[in-house]
């Protein structure tokens, strides 16, 4: 699929892109709890650095070098709400005058249940963000409080609730599958009464054992069992099933859409575009060149109040290497990568070089390989990794 990006700004399929557009992540590092599983950068007890934490990011994006105006923008953290609303107004208006916005473009704010209320949303979308995240994770008590959640079922069904009153037209919920904590009963409890609340999108992820996580070291000194690969796939079955049931459709390996409501942030990065990342911790990529921020909060902020340079590093990619990272982003979404608009973008096709590789997951039912698109099969999706790195 190539389109002009006037047109791509407005695509919500969850196709691969061949323009993409230009993302800008802003990254809120504070949590009220860290959860067992998390390995984000994101840290507890630092409210008296909010305050100074919003007015460097406001800095930051002041003195942003130039860049096209942004086709998406993505509040994540972290819990962006944890911040007041009116601070993270100030961050989007800031992004709107000094790195510039496209007329309708997605702005989504990740949010904590336990952090948001109707008035919150209201006063989110007076400042212009069209799109919320909620992180429900489980509709099951026992699960959550394993997963070291701090908020009830009721609590993530009141949130969504509070966000629809609001007038929130575009609305995900994100779930985690797959922890030994979970039965089957449970799973597919928390999926029906997920779907019984109408999100617009649903993303739902394998719970990941993480190093250095405290859930990685109850693993370790078995006060936890670890999770089972065979069981995640079985639970990502039945997620596939009772959301195509309900009218949800796959658009890539984690997450499933109503019609027209793929993430286009999401889709970005999919995409290999192109993306400004802000705040502590933050990743950017243009053109291949791949940077990150200075990871801990107070030294973000330090640094940008002395004038400092905030990037602690930089990368930069070869054309192959680019190319490569392409490939294994593109076959995340069920579309598969546009053959033409590749070759357009990248200067060759997504199999080149790689044919015998192609033929050989073709041939075990995995790739689907078309004139006009390269694509994983059904199948292919549950062995994604195995089967993309066996490509790359």
């Amino acid at each position: 699929m190539s389109l002009e990006l006037g047109v791509a700004v407005h695509n919500r399929s969850g196709a691969w892109l061949e323009d993409p557009g230009f993302g800008v992540y802003v990254h809120i590092p504070f949590c009220l709890h860290r959860c067992l599983y998390c390995d984000f950068n994101t840290y507890e007890d630092l409210d008296a650095l909010h305050g100074p934490y919003v007015d460097a990011l406001e800095r930051e994006i002041v003195g942003s070098p130039q860049s096209p105006p942004a086709t998406s923008v993505f509040f994540g953290g972290g819990t962006p709400t944890l911040l007041p609303p009116t601070a993270l107004a100030r961050i989007l208006a800031a992004i709107r005058s000094h790195i510039g916005m496209e007329e309708g473009a997605e702005v989504t704010v990740e949010a904590n249940p336990e952090t948001v209320d109707a008035r919150a949303f209201e006063a989110l979308l007076a400042a212009g963000v069209n799109r919320f995240s909620i992180g429900v994770q489980s509709l099951e008590p026992g699960v959550l409080e394993r997963l070291g959640r701090r908020h009830s079922t009721a609590a993530a069904i009141a949130a969504v609730r509070a966000a629809r009153s609001a007038g929130v037209e575009d609305l995900n919920i994100d779930l985690i599958y797959g922890s030994p904590w979970e039965t089957t009963s449970a799973w597919d409890h928390t999926l029906a009464r997920a779907i019984e609340l109408e999100p617009d999108h649903v993303s739902a992820y394998a719970l990941t054992v993480e190093s250095g996580t405290p859930l990685a070291v109850l693993v370790a000194t078995g006060r936890e069992a670890d999770v089972d690969p065979d069981v995640q796939a079985e639970r990502y079955e039945r997620a596939g099933r009772a959301l195509a049931a309900a009218g949800y459709a796959r658009y890539e390996i984690s997450n499933w859409t109503r019609p027209g409501r793929a993430s286009r942030h999401n889709v970005l990065y999919w995409s290999a575009g192109d993306y400004i990342g802000l705040g502590a911790g933050a990743h950017s990529h243009r053109a291949g060149r791949r940077s990150w921020r200075v990871r801990l909060p107070r030294e973000y902020v330090a640094r940008v109040t002395s004038g400092e340079v905030t990037e602690a590093g930089i990368e930069l990619l070869e054309p192959a290497d680019r190319s490569a990272e392409a490939v294994m982003l593109g076959l995340r979404l069920v579309s598969g990568i546009d053959r033409a608009g590749f070759e357009r973008r990248f200067g060759r096709d997504p199999i080149e070089g790689r044919e015998q590789a192609a033929s050989r997951l073709a041939g075990a039912g995995a790739l689907v390989v078309g004139p006009e698109t390269v694509a994983l099969s059904p199948a292919g999706f549950f062995l994604a990794n195995e089967v993309i790195s066996g490509l790359i």
